[in-house]
């Protein structure tokens, strides 16, 4: 039972003994709520708290809390700019009333089925303090209350159970350090078996919660005593490893070196670690093969993508008989311009076989060709369907054909209720040709489900640019598919998009040929391509801020805020996304209410990055949007992407970034009207000539470098890459 707020509990801002880096204590009952969350458990409350004269405003994250509970909170007191003077809560810890009038209120809520204002009433005047002791202990005593039978006692009873578990869960894990976000998740996950499952083995969040990933299972794992050489912790550590591997593009990991890298990681001997791999071998949750370790998923995606295009390839039934050179020469004509042989040869490629590649750089006529082979299929008669692996990526593939193009996740129709996409092997596209641009944005994953849908009888043309970075998922489809040798595709080499005399296209060649950018002294004279050189980083970052900010929109127009992109090697660093998009945010949209959420601050009119896949919302990886709402009181925002407003719960906001500044990586597939690039030797592990390509092949009408001469000489010279380990090109050619 609750017991009366103490007179060590602060009683006006800042009367608080100190606590924890700044926090302050605050004690009190809680007279109403304002709001309440229910997937963020973000909350506003009134509570009243001793020698205070007027009842406070609480907010954070409290779920379940209720009317008439005693409140012990941490937090920070904060002046909102609408909403005035309020506690933020950091943690807190609830208390059951003790007192009638509490009793009272707190039953009213209806949080418990069959009681309701009146009947609260009628409980706390037989049973006054000792109300709650009664439903918990002795509920058979409720049949003494007049309108309560047996069968509504029985009700209460169980309402009152559930209640109570949902309060146990909430205060285990905030026991044990999960944020009332987290802990909202995994109830909602495991229901009554929460506490069960997290004991029983914590390792398991870090597969089943989204945000949860192995170091924070491992922390609580920890906290809660779990022996750091356990097979649970050795088996989570295997597959962790293994997740990190991926997200640096890796399909699997060599045994010895997998094993070495884990112990490394997590401190386990590699014994342990061997016969961890071994057990979940026999599991099957990993695939060994030979030498390779493969999470299952990734397995079967790589080995499907072979399949399909094997299965696609050697099919005789569907071959398409057609005059090549005369589709050209017609073609040719509709276009109205002269194709070069090598364009020529792509063209009769493209409409001829089942499956081939086009790839080349900006300027090479990729364009010019995905034309003709349209006008030529659909000639034909043939049903062609366009598309690209981002939404943004459609939209200039659209813009460039003019005809409809997809996202590939739209295309093959993903369904977030039943978790998967709605055209596969057994529900194919209606679709005589596929066409994906950007494919060298597209990981395994994806191009498998991709495959799995095209018609055995259909053809497939995918275009890109291979000497782009490679996709963020896992693989590097497009090299494999290229350097395997059993696939037809045609090069392009020839710049043609000079009419305008384009520094952009010219420079993002020389430096794909390993040759060091020209460029002019200062933005002032004429040109759509600068290196401005500094060699501090500080400095460095701000000529960025300065750049985005001021000189670009000021010298030529462009809208800061909407036409300007910083693009940056790393997110670290000074000159790095993190540390670029407070600094913009900070000039670029200094005013209106905000919300701090994973060390993340985000206000109404940023611009934002999804970060996640999020098949739910339908919005994915890489999607630009601006926030165009932000409630404070009800824990939301939304976001309006190119063609449809997003709804964000507060305890959602680990999936979006501001974007004032992103990594070059999350750039692919998206051109912007201005770029800006910091090149500092900062940067040393990321100052490759990819990746620099890369950027500089983003912008469309003006690109700023930004840094020493020294680090633009090491990512002009270092053609290296990180090696992904993959398979695909040996099952292709096997």
């Amino acid at each position: 039972m609750a017991t009366n707020p103490t007179s060590e509990q602060p009683s006006r801002p800042g009367a608080g003994s100190q606590v924890d880096a700044g926090l302050e204590k605050l004690s009190g009952e809680l007279e109403r709520i304002v709001f309440s969350g229910d997937e963020s458990g973000y909350t506003v409350l009134r509570v009243h708290a001793p020698r205070q004269q007027d009842l406070v405003t609480v907010v954070g994250s409290l779920p379940g809390v209720q009317p008439g509970e005693r409140l012990d909170m941490e937090g920070r007191w904060v002046n909102h700019p609408k909403y005035g003077l309020q506690f933020q809560v950091v943690r807190y810890t609830s208390l059951l009333p003790a007192s009638s009038n509490a009793i009272k209120r707190y039953l009213s809520s209806r949080f418990v089925k069959g009681i309701g204002p009146v009947m609260a009433g009628r409980l706390v005047d037989l049973f006054g303090e000792d109300t709650l002791e009664v439903i918990e202990s002795n509920p058979e005593r409720l049949v003494e209350v007049e309108g309560i039978g047996p069968t509504r006692a029985s009700s209460i009873e169980e309402s009152w159970e559930a209640q109570k578990e949902v309060r146990n869960v909430m205060i285990f894990l905030q026991g044990h350090g999960v944020s009332s976000a987290y802990a909202i998740r995994i109830y909602r996950a495991y229901g009554h078996e929460a506490i069960g499952n997290v004991r029983n083995n914590p390792y398991r969040l870090a597969q089943d919660i989204r945000g949860i990933g192995f170091k924070t299972a491992d922390r609580i794992a920890q906290d809660m005593g779990i022996d750091p050489h356990s097979p649970f912790r050795a088996q989570a550590a295997i597959e962790y490893t293994l997740s990190q591997l991926a997200d640096q593009g890796h399909m699997y990991a060599p045994m010895e070196e997998l094993i070495s890298d884990c112990a490394q990681r997590v401190d386990i001997p590699e014994e342990i670690l061997a016969d961890a791999a071994d057990s979940l071998k026999r599991l099957g949750r990993i695939i060994v093969d030979e030498d390779a370790v493969y999470l299952r998923a990734l397995y079967i995606a790589e080995r499907g993508v072979a399949e399909a295009i094997k299965a696609l390839m050697e099919d005789p039934d569907s071959q398409r008989a057609i005059d090549a050179e005369r589709a050209v020469a017609w073609a040719q004509k509709r276009v109205g311009l002269e194709l070069t042989g090598r364009q020529a040869e792509a063209i009769q490629m493209a409409v001829s076989q089942k499956f081939s590649i086009v790839t080349g750089g900006p300027g090479t006529g990729k364009t010019t060709i995905l034309r003709s082979v349209l006008l030529v299929l659909e000639a034909l008669k043939l049903k062609v369907e366009l598309a690209a692996p981002t939404g943004r990526a459609a939209k200039r593939m659209a813009e460039a054909t003019g005809r409809g193009a997809r996202t590939l996740h739209r295309l093959l129709d993903f369904r977030p209720g039943e978790g998967k996409f709605h055209h596969d092997q057994d529900n194919p596209l209606k679709a005589d040709v596929v066409v994906v641009d950007e494919t060298s944005m597209v990981d395994t994953v994806l191009m498998y489900h991709l495959l799995r849908a095209v018609p055995r009888d259909a053809s497939v043309l995918l275009v890109g640019d291979v000497d782009q970075l490679p996709s963020v998922g896992p693989g590097s489809v497009l090299r494999d598919m290229l350097d395997s040798g059993t696939i037809p595709f045609v090069s392009l080499t020839d710049i043609f998009r000079q009419g305008d005399r384009s520094q952009i296209v010219e420079q993002a060649h020389r430096i794909n040929q390993g040759s060091m950018p020209r460029w002019p002294r200062d933005l002032l004279s004429p040109s759509d391509f600068y290196v401005i050189t500094a060699d501090d980083p500080d400095k460095v970052a701000d000529l960025v801020v300065d750049l985005c900010a001021v000189r670009i929109p000021r010298r030529f127009g462009f809208d800061p805020m909407r036409e300007i992109q910083a693009l940056c090697p790393m997110n670290r660093g000074s000159v790095g996304t993190s540390a670029l998009n407070s600094r913009l945010q900070e000039i670029l949209n200094p005013e209106g209410p905000a919300v701090t959420r994973f060390g993340r601050t985000f206000k109404t009119g940023d611009k934002v990055l999804q970060t996640v896949n999020d098949y739910d919302k339908d919005v994915f990886n890489g999607d630009l949007g601006w926030i165009t709402e932000l409630d404070l009181d009800a824990g939301t925002l939304s976001v309006t992407y190119d063609d449809k407003e997003t709804s964000y719960d507060f305890s959602e906001l680990d999936e979006l970034m501001p974007a004032y500044a992103i990594s070059v990586h999350r750039s692919q597939g998206s051109e912007y009207p201005a770029v800006v690039v910091p090149v500092t030797t900062q940067h040393y592990p990321l100052l490759q000539r990819n990746l620099l390509y890369t950027a500089v092949t983003r912008g469309r009408q003006l690109v700023a470098l930004v840094g020493s001469s020294k680090a633009l000489a090491i990512a002009v010279r270092n053609r290296s890459t990180l090696e992904r380990h993959t398979g695909l090109k040996e099952l292709l050619s096997g």
